[in-house]
This record gives structure tokens, C-alpha cells and sequence, in this order.
């Protein structure tokens, strides 16, 4: 199942999570246990071989053929798929950055793709995103 979203998000059921604020929650349990690939190159390996559990793409990259080439492994692979809007956003989310003494991010570096390989802890952001491929996938049959 692809997804699309802006940078507003979309609440999912009555929960009060938007799918973007699961999404980080999520990348951030993951990165914790060492759960996300990052970077193109590392990512589609990973699809390739099937290891991945979910696949986070930025639509605002330059090069037009990786967005067909991540789609169209996530889609042969059934790997659920979420797209957001922006590089820099989805670098942050994976922890290529800085955090300065206030909490904010500091030199943060675009990244194009993630692959999640392993969500660590269960949680609330998890539920929301699985309930979130579980509706789409129904909708599409």
C-alpha cells in the first residue's frame, strides 16, 4: 500500500495522533534499537531483500527514477510504502542531525528514503500507522 501525504498530516479514527506525528513517534522507537536504514543506496537493499517492515520515501527529491525505483520495489515486494513531502523533515525524523542544547535541530541532512527493519518498542503511533495501511488496503480492494 503507497500513502501520500502532505505536511499537515491526516488523523487516523478518532485518535488524537495525526499519521505524520505516528510516523515520527515511530522513526524514533526505531532509530532507538537501531531499526532504520537510511540513505538510498543502503534502503533499496534492504527492500530488496525483503527485510524491511516499512518504507519512508521524501517526494522532494530531484531524481524523478528513484521515486519509480522505491515504489515500484515496495509494490513487487507488498511493503507498505509512506511518502512525505519533504527531505530535510525525513532527515530529521531519522536522526541525521544535531540537537542543540535547546531541544531544535541543528545541520540537518536531507535524507531521500528510510526503511524501517525493526519498530522497537510497541506503541500508540504504531497502532495508528498499521490501523492507517489496514483501512487503505481495504479500500483499494
Amino acid at each position: 500500500a503507497v500513502v501520500s501525504t502532505q505536511s499537515t498530516g491526516t488523523a487516523v479514527g478518532d485518535g488524537p495522533m495525526s499519521l505524520m506525528e505516528a510516523l515520527r513517534e515511530t522513526l524514533k522507537n526505531a532509530v532507538i534499537v537501531d531499526g532504520v536504514t537510511r540513505g538510498l543506496r543502503e534502503s533499496v537493499k534492504r527492500l530488496d531483500k525483503r527485510e524491511a517492515l516499512l518504507c519512508v520515501l521524501a517526494e522532494s527529491t530531484d531524481e524523478k527514477n528513484i521515486l519509480k525505483l522505491v515504489e515500484a520495489l515496495c509494490r513487487e515486494h507488498g511493503i507498505n510504502l509512506i511518502k512525505i513531502d519533504d527531505a530535510k523533515k525525513l532527515g530529521e525524523w531519522t536522526g541525521l542531525c544535531k540537537i542543540d542544547k535547546e531541544g531544535q535541530a541543528r545541520k540537518v541532512v536531507r535524507c531521500s528514503c528510510a526503511v524501517v527493519h525493526s519498530f522497537g518498542a510497541e506503541s500508540q503511533a504504531l497502532d495508528i500507522i498499521n490501523d492507517h495501511f489496514k483501512h487503505s488496503v481495504a479500500a483499494d480492494a
